[in-house]
């Protein structure tokens, strides 16, 4: 009995160890940011599709005389249908060329999208540090101990050296 109780005892401290590493590795603050990524890059996933199915579409359409891509599919039973919508409902296996064009698209806008995010962040962190260069210093290095201290001090306040 005692060794059944041993073996239990083991599992359970395992168990701890198991959902206390889980614990600190989710509490990371990565992973935190990844994840808030993740659910912001699915909303922007819709918002993506709305305008490439809802504007860009209908005006590429419109470009090329009234093609649909969502139409665009090859029956693989040999069989010919109007619409994707007509082979679907037949229960007909189809090859849809027309959806992953659209998919396509989608994923260009999407890495179109994120570039210009990214190139405007980066434009704004160099200004950022760019202003960060510019401004005059208000600090200074204390020649004896090494310590910063005001540029304006006549003596270091942590090795009290007289300074020039």
């Amino acid at each position: 009995m005692a060794e059944k109780e041993k073996k239990t005892a083991v599992a359970a401290e395992k168990t701890k160890g198991f959902i206390a590493e889980f614990r600190k590795f989710i509490m990371r603050g990565n992973v935190l940011d990844m994840a808030v990524g993740v659910i912001i890059g699915g909303a922007f996933q819709a918002i993506i599709s709305s305008l490439v199915n809802d504007i860009i579409m209908p005006v590429i359409s419109l470009i090329t005389g009234g093609i649909d891509f969502t139409n665009w599919f090859v029956s693989l039973d040999g069989t010919s249908y109007a619409t994707l919508a007509a082979a679907q409902e037949a229960g007909a296996s189809t090859l849809n060329y027309g959806v992953f064009i659209t998919a396509v698209i989608n994923f260009l806008l999407m890495a179109i999208v994120v570039f210009l995010i990214v190139k405007g962040m980066n434009k704004a962190a160099e200004k950022v540090a760019k202003k960060k260069e510019d401004a005059p210093a208000t600090t200074k290095i204390c020649p004896y101990c090494k310590s910063e201290i005001n540029k304006d001090a006549t003596r270091c306040p942590h090795c009290t050296s007289q300074l020039d």
